[in-house]
């Protein structure tokens, strides 16, 4: 109870002193070395401090490390029910762990939950291994991962975290692996939870609790990843969502938990507090119809591939754009989902500030022969009678 009190005075003094002064500079993060808080949805840095530091991540590494895995699920290299061998290697990781044992087997389901929840080493290096052949291979997709990204502050050596000279990254470029990473939402049914079981195959059972106090004690918070080490300092990368609004913040070198969470808690509640994702156009919205070329329906209607939103300030109301409609001759077969145009905003200057992708409301199978031949005959009856 006294932690969440302070949490509230805490921000409650910083609160009022911005709207007594807006543009006084508030250190949100004072117990760490290095913070920053992005929009999820843009990107967009709403508060920052040191953010382009080097700092050693301990075990938000893994936050890249899930990625990888998540990625190859996606992409079906392995699945949710592959089974992993754990190795020696493995099995003699220090540091936390979830107490796996060389020669058992677990999918990678649950594999998976036993890095998010508990940050188990042990679990991470099986998963390198199985993945990449070698936990060396699977630490080079990780650096490789890292340019892909633009990621000019980090250096992998490992996927867990330990200490090792070399090994390290900065809050930006920790929040832009986070983003990434909840471009695979199913991560959040993992990183959400805040005690679980891992069951072994002997029958016993492992008790999995997550290192992310704020999933359970911040209303929101529903990952991503803690760390730890003399070297690191208390870090965690978090993201919380209320109403429309995801945000991610990260603090590295904290002096105890307990500032950790408290920073994070400062700066998500600013980013509550001062900030809103409005809805423009929804993805479900009829931008317009068109015509398909050998298609069984003669029309498709036009939807964003997804919601357009903007990120504004508390107090702003949804702005007013112009749209301009981009779409090139459509032949079927068409996919929903695949992009087929785009949609320009225009601002009230006649600028295009964005360019959305377009897709089809409905899948459009390519007609068959006869299909074809009716619908022309059709076509050429209504000619005729309207020549009449």
């Amino acid at each position: 109870m006294r932690f969440k009190i302070n949490i509230v005075l805490f921000f409650g003094f910083f609160f009022l002193l911005g709207m007594m002064n807006p543009n006084a500079e508030v250190d949100l993060a004072p117990n760490s070395k290095s913070a920053i808080l992005i929009d999820y949805e843009t990107g967009t840095v709403l508060w920052n401090k040191n953010e382009n530091e080097s700092l050693a991540p301990a075990s938000m590494t893994k936050v890249m490390s899930m990625l990888l895995i998540m990625e190859a699920i996606d992409n079906g290299s392995i699945a949710w029910d592959t089974k992993v061998t754990i190795s020696e290697r493995a099995a003699s990781m220090g540091g936390s762990q979830v107490f796996l044992e060389a020669g058992e087997s677990y999918k990678v389901e649950e594999l998976l939950k036993g890095i998010a929840i508990a940050s188990g080493n042990d679990a991470v290096v099986a998963m390198a291994e199985y993945l990449s052949g070698s936990v060396e291979g699977f630490v080079d997709r990780m650096n490789e991962r890292a340019k892909e990204l633009g990621l000019t502050g980090t250096t992998f050596k490992n996927p867990h975290g330990l200490d090792t000279e070399g090994h390290v990254s900065t809050a930006k470029d920790m929040s832009i692996m986070a983003r990434e990473l909840l471009n695979h939402p199913k991560i959040l049914e993992f990183t959400s939870i805040y005690e679980d079981y891992l069951k072994k195959p002997d029958g016993s059972s492992t008790w999995l609790v997550n290192t992310n106090k704020l999933v359970r004690f911040y209303d929101g918070v529903d990952g991503l990843k803690t760390g730890f080490t003399s070297t690191a300092g208390y870090c965690l990368t978090a993201t919380a969502k209320k109403s429309n609004l995801r945000v991610i913040a990260v603090v590295m070198g904290a002096d105890t938990p307990d500032n950790r969470s408290s920073d994070i808690s400062s700066m998500l509640n600013y980013g509550f507090n001062s900030y809103k994702t409005g809805v423009l156009l929804k993805k479900d919205a009829v931008l317009g119809t068109k015509r398909v070329e050998n298609g069984i329906k003669e029309t498709v209607e036009i939807v964003l591939k997804k919601d357009y939103t903007k990120l504004l300030k508390q107090s702003s109301s949804v702005p007013n754009y112009a749209y301009n409609l981009k779409v090139e001759k459509l032949v079927a077969p068409i996919e929903a989902g695949s992009v087929i145009g785009s949609l320009e905003v225009v601002d009230e200057s006649g600028n295009i500030i964005d360019t959305l992708e377009v897709t089809v409301k409905e899948s459009i199978e390519k007609a068959n022969f006869l299909e074809l031949f009716f619908k022309n005959l059709k076509h050429i009856t209504a000619g005729k009678i309207l020549i009449k």
